[in-house]
């Protein structure tokens, strides 16, 4: 089977992309760089023939209100477009926990612009909301961070391992459209400002880390539900501990 992946030469994508290789399937990853560009059409006609399943796990280069709207909006308009042209059976998409809960965050308000584009095609979909990457942990850090102390919200947190996100995005991409949302999360759920702590210690960073009822998360003011999952979610295998260790590994 050929498999389309949008942004197949990322973190995400990359991982997914050699594990549906693993068990036989054609698969294309799908990027700028490699001659498909989902913003201006470039190639997309091409990538797609023959393709019974598409993966979008692009991203924006900018995070900046208006032009993140802008990405997620012109790519999914484009993509969808071309995989009706082209007989696509199933789209998946990545997306985030919470898109619907913090509309005050213009990068999430950008992902439930994407996510209405894939509900309104024609085009059966299965849209896969992760929670946030345990490889990010250092950029939230950076994000809150003023001389050096991280100052972080207190919410619920529940990260998870990409090779994990990798292993459902490759297990939905084999299986039938739901039509429906699924949510994905790691096996631990802690406060933010502790696991971000956690992090630092063992990366032998010597910023501290103060919660904040108030500290804003990527521009939202988060509650104790934002980030998290709800029943059902699908649980991931890495905790943080084992995921520190391999991220340390040479690669």
């Amino acid at each position: 089977m050929k498999i389309v992946l949008i942004g197949g030469t990322g973190l995400i994508g990359s991982k997914t992309a050699a594990r549906l290789r693993n068990k036989g399937h054609e698969v294309l990853a799908a990027s700028p760089n490699t001659g498909v560009n989902t913003i201006t059409g470039e190639g997309l006609a091409e990538a797609l023939a023959g393709a019974e399943v598409v993966v979008d796990l692009a991203n924006s280069p900018s995070w900046e209100d208006k032009a993140v709207l802008e990405f997620f909006e012109t790519s999914g308009r484009n993509l969808l477009a071309a995989e009706d042209k082209a007989g696509v059976k199933h789209h998946v998409a990545l997306s985030i926990v919470g898109t619907e809960r913090l509309p005050e965050n213009g990068y999430f308000r950008a992902k439930l612009a994407q996510e209405k584009l894939i509900k309104a095609s024609p085009i059966p979909y299965t849209i896969v909301h992760s929670t946030q990457f345990f490889e990010f942990l250092k950029g939230i850090a950076d994000e809150a961070t003023v001389g050096t102390v991280a100052r972080l919200s207190p919410a619920s947190f529940q990260p998870i391992a990409s090779d994990d996100v990798a292993d459902v995005m490759a297990e939905v991409a084999l299986g039938k459209p739901l039509n429906g949302t699924i949510e994905i999360a790691g096996p631990e759920r802690g406060r933010m400002h502790e696991i971000v702590a956690r992090y630092l210690k063992a990366a032998n960073d010597p910023r501290t880390v103060e919660a904040d009822v108030h500290a804003r998360y990527f521009g939202s003011e988060l509650d104790d539900r934002s980030l998290v999952p709800g029943e059902g979610a699908r649980i991931g295998k890495i905790g943080f501990e084992d995921w520190f260790r391999q991220s340390q590994q040479p690669k």
